[in-house]
Formats: C-alpha cells, structure tokens, sequence
C-alpha cells in the first residue's frame, strides 16, 4: 500500500463499517463529501472498484470484501494505539461500537452509560441492537453483551449472570386455565414457543427442579416466535404459557403482568456475559468498558436477579 494512500483507510473503513457515508463522517467529524472523496482517491490509488453506490445504498464489491477483511482489525489495533498515545498516555477515548440484544439491552446496560460516561466523556458508545448472534471480530464490533457467543481462540468472555429461563403465565390465563402442578401437566396447556434464529428450530422445554430432577416437557403449541420480548408480551395479554429468560421476564414480575408457573423449575440458559477480542493490545476504552459492565453487574445486584426470584 502506497503511503501517501494511507490516510483514506480510516473513511474506507468507516465507511464499509455503517454502509454509508453519511454514517462514517458523522463518526469521523467530516462531511460525506470528504468521504467520498477520500474513499474515490484510494480507489484511484489501487485501480479497484471498493464500492458499490446507488442513491439508497452502499455496499462493498468483491474487492473491497476482501480489502475490508485484511485492513480493518489491524488498521483498528494501529488507530486505537496511537489514540492512546494521543490520549493521555491511554486516556479511553473513542468510539466504542457494542452488539447486544434489544429487550435486555435497553433494559439492563443503557441505564448504566450515564455513569460510564461521567467517568469516561472521551468515550462515544456505539450501540447496536440485534437479537442474532453476532461475529465480532469479523462485524467489527469491539464489545458484545449476550448469551451463547461461540467463543474462540480470538475472544474473551467475562460471566456477568446465571441466567435462568422461567415459566410465566398472565393471571387472566391462570383463572381460565388453572396452572399445572407438575411438568407433566404442561401437555394440556397453550404453549407459546421459541424458533432458533440460527437454526429455526422450535426451542424444547428442559427444566430442572431445585431437587435436581431434569426433564423435557411436552406442551401444544398455540403459538411460535423468534423473539423473545415479543413471546414476553404474548405470554402478558393471556396467550398461553412461556418460557422466558429472567431479564425478559423480570420487568413483567415486578408489574404482576405476569406470575410464575412451577416456581420450583426453571430452564437453564448458557450465561449472559461480556465478550471481547483477546488481542494483546487491547485499547483503553474497551478495557474500562469492561470492568465497568462487570462491577456494576456485581455491585448492582444484578447477577443475583437474572439467577433467581
């Protein structure tokens, strides 16, 4: 790569990063037209279409995928070092680009920036709020927040929760249809299900008593969706019986929308935590972003209401 080249990776980057050049210069302090411009000078340089433009998108061409690919974790790790050093020797600074999902996002981690950026103004989060499993290394994201991350040699995860599943009913249901008393009782109820985004299967029932004893229950399904804040407000206006993850559960507890079914069983979840690349050189703002999310989740008490009620 030409040097005299180099100054245009940060709008290509950004630019492939929000698909849109508008995105990227209010992220970069520009005008769209300087990133335009700067993106159109290293296409020159390199003799390649990067872009695909029309009036209502911007995407990336085969060149530019695989540009993208190659440049944009190391050009993050140089920029992010020299932020730095810029910084204060280290002062957190920067945009802070974090996938989590929606309900338990806004519920749960919003709340807490007021404090993170009293303590850390430099730092801009970036929230992206999204339901499926992200890549993080390959979606750019510098920190995700959920359950069931595929961790590998390049990520860290950080437990923040035992998050438990329960069974919830609205008291309309539970007055029609009075609830069971044992798992195997759950047959002759209105379940509403769970598909998989990633696979679209139907999520089985597996609960476990405080005893120990595990079973899969049989329940008929009256209904199925893939989102969990959405079965959270069906399970609310009386459809039937669900199986909920407590951070989706919990709000709906606390109003008495909901109530408990089979207090003494709940499912198990894989834990919610705080995933990050495991590069050596990890910047300063998502080191502290980190630390933060995991004291406020154990000073907050927030561990031990995700785990039980």
């Amino acid at each position: 790569m030409q040097t005299d080249l180099s100054p245009h990776l940060d709008c290509f980057v950004a630019a492939a990063d929000e698909a849109s050049f508008s995105a990227a210069a209010r992220r970069l302090g520009l005008t769209p037209a300087a990133v335009s411009k700067s993106v159109a000078r290293l296409e020159a340089g390199v003799g390649v279409r990067l872009f695909q433009r029309s009036t209502r998108s911007l995407s990336l061409t085969a060149e530019g995928e695989r540009l993208y690919r190659q440049v944009r974790l190391p050009w993050t790790e140089i920029a992010d070092a020299l932020a730095d050093l810029r910084q204060d020797a280290g002062k957190p600074a920067g945009t802070l680009k974090i996938a989590m999902a929606p309900a338990v996002g806004r519920m749960y981690f919003v709340p807490l920036l007021e404090g993170f950026l009293e303590r850390y103004p430099d730092v801009v989060p970036d929230l992206h709020f999204d339901n499926r499993q992200v890549d993080l290394i390959g979606d750019g994201f510098d920190v995700a927040i959920g359950g069931g991350v595929e961790l590998t040699d390049a990520l860290v995860a950080r437990e923040l929760a035992q998050a438990r599943s329960v069974l919830v009913a609205a008291p309309g249901y539970l007055r029609r249809f009075p609830a069971p008393e044992e798992p195997e009782q759950l047959s002759r109820h209105r379940g509403l299900l769970r598909r998989a985004l990633g696979s679209g299967r139907l999520m089985p029932w597996t609960l476990k008593s405080g005893a120990g004893r595990e079973v899969v229950a049989n329940v008929r399904p009256v209904a199925v969706l893939d989102d969990p804040e959405a079965i959270a407000r069906a399970a609310a206006i009386g459809l039937g019986i669900a199986m909920l993850p407590m951070p989706h559960a919990l709000p709906l507890l606390e109003t008495g929308e909901l109530l408990r079914v089979l207090p003494d069983w709940h499912g198990l979840n894989r834990p919610l935590a705080i995933y990050y690349s495991s590069r050596k050189l990890l910047p300063a703002k998502v080191r502290v972003f980190v630390e933060y999310v995991v004291e406020a989740f154990r000073t907050g008490g927030g561990a031990e209401r995700f785990s039980s009620r």
